[in-house]
């Protein structure tokens, strides 16, 4: 028995034997319109897609209002959720517009590429990436990336772009401009409707005589099951079949084949139980550069292309000065029209039969840009790429988890975007507390939905400031998420109660902690409070231990601020306090340069999460006993320089050191005696880091001299070796900083006693106020505070602000 016969010549339609094969690049809105005059003429009886046939069941679900492309079919193993396929469809997909036309007119629809069992257990086996190509690449995972014009390497097979080879021959060095000039550019449904499809089928089919499978030695198989497919089809509904697929794959199926070839090709394929639904998809997911490897670079302007019923350059252009208006960019009627006419004479000049995106691309930077790539690349992102996210009706199949977490989403008015946006959340509020809860209890989930930044509106506890963006490989986040809870509280709060008695470090435990105060998971606390106190209880190292304690302060402050009961993490916190410091003292003698660099980062972690504890019940003393530490860093010669630095500034920074004992233990620790290795890293470790040393040595004119005095008393010998030590810590310092000091430094000993004496010198150094320089800031200070009134003189000749 013979596979599809038909008629010789590579006619792509042959009623007198074979099916109607439309050969299409996916993604291709030029192809998409040729399928859909091919088929509102021949009028099928039933439309065969590349698809999994697994799908078959969710074509209806493309016919409902709630459904909007781009969307793509999803496919994960059930076993194993994060083992996933996309097969992605656009409104300019030729595929989607062939599935519509079946649904409107009645017509039986079916997928019959590969089912996706077999294509799973196919890339688990063999995961490289597919190529982009008309011949339509097994869908790719969401690693899965692009390949360049030439064709990409697999084992010792070189993989043929058809484009690419096609373009060539044509004289063309770019496959993307030829296939826009040669098909994306023509109309459709004008005079023979199969011109298009014969042509490229005959293409084809010279490629697959000379390059056979291309390197793609998998296609052979998908072309079998398909070829079976299109048998049992014909069988059903008679010759009045028609076949959408990649244009690479028509030769194959034209050809002829027995059924016991294509059934043994089959035979023995490794399988796993797969579900699949469609899920939204997003424009920037279909461009390459947005790493799936079967998309376009421009998919905004092919949904253009395929959207504009004329004038499309003229239509484009018109977007794009809208665009730019709405960002303030000077663009007007004389603006639209000059780039029509230029984009039309580059096109005139580089012999293209319309202007593409090339061509329109150039006039929009030459007219509207004035020459600059900085507006051109808003155009990109915006319109060429596109922010554009679909849409599935509520009725397509999901995991449980997927249903609660749409629900949450609807009920917390946080839609999903594809455009990257920031979300400023006001904790006390009961709206923004529930958004802040799923956002985090998502994190723990590992659905990477947003990111916790800087606020922009201070930096108060009741303020959080999360970055948002959603991507479509989320949906398999959440399909992976669902073994552990058919909602978003019960999966997190069963993940982190796993996640704490698996953890091996002590600080991952105190980082759930907080994450579990922060998505209020009061049920998993418990237990990853026993978790922290065994980890505590068994760790000795004071790095473990110091690099857990900040976690917990925070824990502690944040869940004050959002209602959590925290009392059975204040006695954690407050006994791993007491053990950082009964050990740290010894912990910080006889260490190396890069030791002590890292024990003076555990100083500061410790300080910072010390004043967090302060207010804790449970942590009553805990200041001056931590005061009683940093005492005895200050002073012990056996300590790492730049350690006793450090707690030497801390001391003096808290109050706890007076200003002449501080210049007495820098004396010290500059004295001739001093190893000039040991003295400049007790430099770093007071006046570096970024600790506003310089402003302390600015201001401090004796410590400043003792500083002075040290480094010109450094023997020649010995400078070079301390001076790497020097560049770090004073490199910190701003522009203006340095700059200060520098003029006191030339100026010598006594320079500012003298300027402040004489009431001249340095700015910011006179005896008393300078009247002139402060009102010279009040139009700013009035505009700042929003004062109406202008500012008056007082009696004593100053200006009053308000009141």
């Amino acid at each position: 028995m013979t596979g599809v016969e038909g008629p010789p010549g590579g006619a792509a339609k042959g009623t007198d034997g074979g099916p109607l094969l439309l050969g299409v690049r996916h993604h291709g809105p030029g192809s998409a319109r040729s399928v859909r005059a091919a088929l509102a003429a021949a009028r099928p009886r039933a439309v065969l897609i590349e698809g999994p046939p697994e799908a078959d069941g969710l074509i209806p679900l493309a016919a409902e209002e709630g459904m909007r492309p781009p969307v793509a079919l999803l496919a994960h193993a059930v076993d194993e959720p994060g083992r996933s396929a996309f097969w992605p469809l656009a409104e300019f997909s030729p595929e989607w517009v062939a599935l519509r036309w079946a649904l409107e007119h009645g017509v039986p629809a079916r997928f019959i590429d590969l089912p996706a069992a077999l294509t799973l257990a196919y890339e688990a086996e063999d995961p490289a990436p597919r190529k982009d190509d008309p011949a339509g690449p097994t869908p790719a995972p969401p690693t899965g990336g692009g390949g360049n014009g030439e064709g990409d390497r697999r084992g010792d097979a070189v993989r043929v772009d058809p484009l690419a080879v096609l373009a060539e021959a044509a004289g063309h060095d770019d496959p993307e401009r030829w296939w826009e000039d040669a098909v994306e550019h023509r109309g459709a449904g004008e005079g023979d409707t199969l011109a298009p499809f014969t042509a490229l089928e005959e293409a084809m089919t010279a490629l697959r005589e000379t390059y056979g499978a291309g390197g793609r030695e998998r296609d052979l198989v998908r072309e079998a099951y398909m070829r079976l497919q299109v048998r049992a089809a014909r069988k059903e509904f008679g010759d009045r079949v028609a076949v959408v697929c990649g244009a690479w794959h028509v030769p194959a199926l034209r050809r002829g084949s027995t059924v016991t070839a294509d059934r043994a090709l089959l035979k023995g394929l490794p399988k796993v139980r797969t579900d699949l639904t469609w899920v939204p998809w997003t424009h920037r997911r279909l461009a390459r550069a947005g790493g799936y490897g079967a998309g376009v670079d421009s998919p905004g302007w092919y949904a253009h292309l395929f959207q504009a019923p004329d004038r499309p350059v003229e239509r484009w252009l018109t977007k794009v000065a809208r665009l730019l208006r709405e960002e303030d960019q000077v663009v007007s009627s004389a603006h639209v029209i000059e780039a029509v006419r230029l984009a039309g004479a580059l096109a005139a000049l580089r012999g293209r039969p319309l202007p593409g995106l090339t061509e329109t691309t150039d006039a929009v930077r030459a007219v509207m840009c004035e020459g600059s790539d900085v507006p051109l690349a808003l155009v990109h992102d915006r319109l060429v790429v596109g922010d554009v996210l679909g849409e599935v009706p509520a009725s397509a199949p999901a995991v449980p988890l997927q249903r609660d977490l749409a629900r949450l989403q609807k009920r917390l008015r946080l839609r999903a975007e594809p455009r990257e946006r920031e979300l400023e959340l006001d904790l006390r509020g009961e709206t923004d507390t529930g958004r802040s809860r799923l956002l985090h209890r998502l994190v723990l989930l590992g659905i990477g939905w947003g990111e916790v930044t800087a606020s922009r509106s201070g930096t108060g506890t009741f303020r959080e400031t999360w970055r948002l963006r959603w991507e479509p490989e989320l949906a398999v986040r959440v399909a992976e998420a669902g073994v552990w809870g058919t909602s978003v509280h019960a999966a997190a709060t069963a993940k982190a109660e796993a996640h704490a008695l698996g953890a091996r470090a002590l600080a991952e435990v105190t980082a759930l902690a907080e994450r579990c105060l922060l998505a209020q998971l009061p049920d998993a606390l418990p237990v990853v409070t026993r978790a922290l106190a065994d980890r505590a209880a068994l760790d000795t190292d004071v790095g473990h231990l110091a690099q857990a304690l900040p976690a917990l302060a925070r824990s502690l402050r944040y869940g004050d601020v959002r209602g959590t009961d925290t009392r059975a993490l204040e006695g954690v916190a407050a006994g791993l306090a007491e053990r950082v410091f009964v050990g740290l003292p010894p912990a910080c003698a006889a260490l190396d340069a890069d030791a002590a660099l890292e024990m003076r980062g555990h100083v500061d972690t410790v300080h910072g999460a010390v004043a967090l504890l302060e207010e804790s019940a449970a942590a009553g003393g805990l200041r001056e006993r931590w005061r009683s530490v940093l005492r005895v860093l200050s002073g012990r010669d056996t300590v790492a320089g730049v350690v006793r630095g450090r707690a030497t500034r801390l001391l003096l920074d808290d109050g706890g050191l007076p200003h002449e004992e501080a210049a007495r233990l820098m004396g010290l620790a500059l004295s001739p005696g001093t190893e000039p290795g040991d003295a400049a890293a007790w430099i770093e470790g007071f006046v570096g880091g970024g600790s506003g040393g310089g402003m302390l040595l600015v201001h401090d004119e004796r410590l400043l001299g003792l500083v002075d005095a040290w480094l010109t008393g450094v023997p020649p010998e010995a400078f070079t070796d301390v001076l790497p030590l020097l560049r770090r810590t004073f490199s910190a310092y701003e522009q203006g900083v340095r700059r200060t000091l520098g003029e006191l430094v030339r100026r010598g000993p006594g320079a500012r006693a003298s300027a402040a004496a004489t009431g001249s010198g340095l700015p910011g150094f006179a005896p008393g106020l300078d009247d002139d320089r402060a009102d010279s800031v009040v139009p700013v200070l009035r505009l700042l505070l929003g004062l109406e009134e202008p500012g008056r003189v007082g009696a004593d000749g100053r200006v009053e602000v308000g009141r």
